[in-house]
C-alpha cells in the first residue's frame, strides 16, 4: 500500500513514513475495498454472478484503483453475456494501470478474435431489436429474435430471463422453466431468475405438472384463528434438552472466541503499541542528527517527487479520456451510429493509443469515414432535389474535400450543377473539368465535357 500523498511505501504504523501524513482513514478505505474483493472473489467462485457484481463495484466506490476487484468484475461480466461491459472495465483497467495488468491480455484475447467480436456486436443488436419488438407486442417475433441471440451467446443471463418472461406469457411456464434453469446455472443466485422461477413453480402446482416436494410433504399445514401453522407431520417436544444443549454450546464458543481471538488480540496490539513507539523512538533520535544539508536535499528531492506525480497524473488523465472517447465510439460504432461515431472519434487524440487501441482505432476510422462521406453524399443528393443549391453544396464539398473522385465522380459531378445552377460559373467549370478527369461513366463525362465546353466558350475561365 502506498502514500495518497507522497506515493511512499506504507508500514504498520498511522503515518506515512516519508511525509508523515495520517493514513489510518486511508488502510480503512483500502481495507474496505479489499474486503469487498474478497466477497465477490468468493462468490464468484460459487457462480453467484450478480452478487459478486454487485460487491465489487461498490469495492470500486471505495478505491477506483483496486485494479484486480476491476479485473475480476470485467470478467463476471464476460461470463454473464455481458461483452461491452467487461471491456469497459478492462479498458479503464489498463489505463490506470499500463504495466503487467492482466487486462491487457484479456483484451488481446477479444481482439484476435475477430468472430467473437462480430457475434458480441449481433448480440447487443439483436438483443435490442428483441427488446424493440416487446415494446410494439411483436411477442412471436421477439421469442424467435431471442433464441438467435442466445445462439450467439449462451451465457446472456438477461436474454435467458426475457425469454422466460415471454413463455409465462403464453402460459408455457415448462419452457420458461427450462430457460431460467439455463440462466440460474450461469448465476446462481440472480434475484430474478428465482423469483421467476417460484412464479413458474406455482403455476405448475396448481395444473399438477409439478410434484410437491419432500419438505412440503413432511409438513402439516392448519388455520388457528386468522393465523395459518406451518408444522412437521412428525413432532417431538424435545425443548429442555434443547436449551441445556444450547448452554452448553454457547459456553464452548465463548471459552473458544476468548482463546483464540480476544488474548491474541490484545498481545498484538501491544507488541503494535511496542513497535510504534520504538520507531517513534528511532525518529526523534534520527531528526535529531540531521544536518540542514540534508534538508534542503529532501526538500527538492520532494519536490521532484510532487512535479514527477503531477506529470503522470496529467498524463494518466489525458490517457483516460482517449481511451473513453474511444470506448463511446466503439459503442455508437457498433450499433451502427456512424455519425455518432465519427463525431466522438474526431476527438480521439491517436498518439495517447497503445498499439492495439490504434488498431482498432484505425479500423473504425476508415470504416466510419467512409458511412460519413456516403451520408454527406446522399444529404447533398436531397437537397439537390429540393434545389436548396448552397446546403447541397456544403454537403459535396465535404465529400471531394475528402476524396475528390469519390463515388465514381458523382459527388464532383452533382456539385458543378449545383454551382452552376447559383451562375458560379468559374467553379462550375472547375468541378465539371474534376468529373471528366474522376469518372468512368461515359453519361456523366460527356454532359460534363459538353458543359464545360460551352463555360469556356462564353469566355469563363475555372476556378482554383
Amino acid at each position: 500500500m502506498r502514500c495518497y500523498y507522497c506515493g511512499a511505501s506504507l508500514d504498520f504504523t498511522d503515518t506515512c513514513p516519508e511525509c508523515s501524513a495520517d493514513v489510518r482513514v486511508w488502510k480503512k478505505i483500502n481495507s474496505m475495498s479489499n474486503l469487498l474483493y474478497n466477497d465477490g472473489l468468493a462468490k464468484a467462485k460459487v457462480r453467484d454472478l450478480s452478487g459478486a457484481a454487485d460487491a465489487l463495484k461498490v469495492s470500486l466506490r471505495y478505491n477506483k484503483m483496486n485494479i484486480d476487484a476491476r479485473n475480476l468484475l470485467g470478467l463476471v461480466y464476460y461470463e454473464m453475456g455481458e461483452t461491452v461491459k467487461a471491456l469497459s472495465e478492462w479498458v479503464i483497467s489498463k489505463s490506470l494501470a499500463p504495466d503487467g495488468n492482466p487486462a491487457a491480455g484479456y483484451l488481446n484475447d477479444v481482439q484476435k478474435n475477430a468472430s467473437q467480436l462480430e457475434n458480441a456486436n449481433q448480440t447487443i443488436k439483436k438483443f435490442n431489436q428483441s427488446l424493440t419488438y416487446c415494446r410494439e407486442g411483436n411477442y412471436d417475433l421477439a421469442v424467435i429474435q431471442l433464441k438467435k441471440v442466445l445462439s450467439l451467446n449462451p451465457k446472456m443471463v438477461k436474454g435467458h430471463q426475457l425469454l422466460a418472461l415471454l413463455y409465462m406469457r403464453d402460459e408455457r411456464y415448462d419452457l420458461a422453466m427450462r430457460s431460467l434453469r439455463h440462466a440460474e446455472k450461469i448465476d446462481v443466485n440472480n434475484t430474478n431468475t428465482l423469483r421467476y422461477m417460484e412464479e413458474c413453480k406455482e403455476h405448475l402446482r396448481a395444473n399438477g405438472k409439478l410434484k410437491p416436494s419432500k419438505a412440503e410433504e413432511e409438513t402439516v399445514t392448519y388455520q388457528s384463528g386468522n393465523d395459518i401453522i406451518i408444522r412437521p407431520a412428525k413432532f417431538t417436544d424435545n425443548t429442555a434438552v434443547r436449551t441445556v444443549v444450547n448452554l452448553l454450546m454457547g459456553a464452548a464458543i465463548g471459552v473458544a472466541v476468548v482463546c483464540f481471538l480476544v488474548i491474541p488480540e490484545i498481545r498484538q496490539r501491544a507488541n503494535t503499541d511496542a513497535s510504534a513507539q520504538m520507531v517513534e523512538a528511532n525518529q526523534t533520535i534520527s531528526a535529531r542528527e540531521q544536518t540542514i544539508q540534508s534538508l534542503e536535499d529532501e526538500i527538492d528531492s520532494l519536490n521532484q517527487q510532487v512535479e514527477d506525480a503531477e506529470s503522470a497524473t496529467a498524463s494518466a488523465g489525458e490517457k483516460t479520456a482517449a481511451y473513453s472517447q474511444l470506448l463511446n465510439a466503439y459503442v455508437s460504432y457498433a450499433a451502427e451510429d456512424f455519425t455518432a461515431a465519427g463525431e466522438t472519434i474526431a476527438g480521439v487524440d491517436r498518439n495517447l493509443l497503445d498499439a492495439d487501441a490504434q488498431a482498432v482505432y484505425d479500423g473504425m476510422m476508415t470504416e466510419v469515414q467512409s458511412a460519413m462521406l456516403e451520408s454527406a453524399l446522399e444529404e447533398g443528393k436531397r437537397l439537390y432535389g429540393d434545389e436548396d443549391y448552397q446546403a447541397a453544396i456544403q454537403k459535396f464539398q465535404e465529400v471531394v474535400s475528402v476524396d475528390p473522385a469519390y463515388g465514381n465522380g458523382e459527388a464532383a459531378y452533382y456539385l458543378a450543377f449545383a454551382y452552376n445552377y447559383i451562375e458560379d460559373y468559374p467553379n462550375a467549370l472547375k468541378w465539371f473539368r474534376t468529373t471528366i478527369d474522376n469518372t468512368n461513366r461515359r453519361s456523366w463525362r460527356n454532359t460534363a465535357e459538353d458543359m464545360a465546353e460551352d463555360l469556356e466558350a462564353k469566355g469563363y475561365t475555372a476556378a482554383q
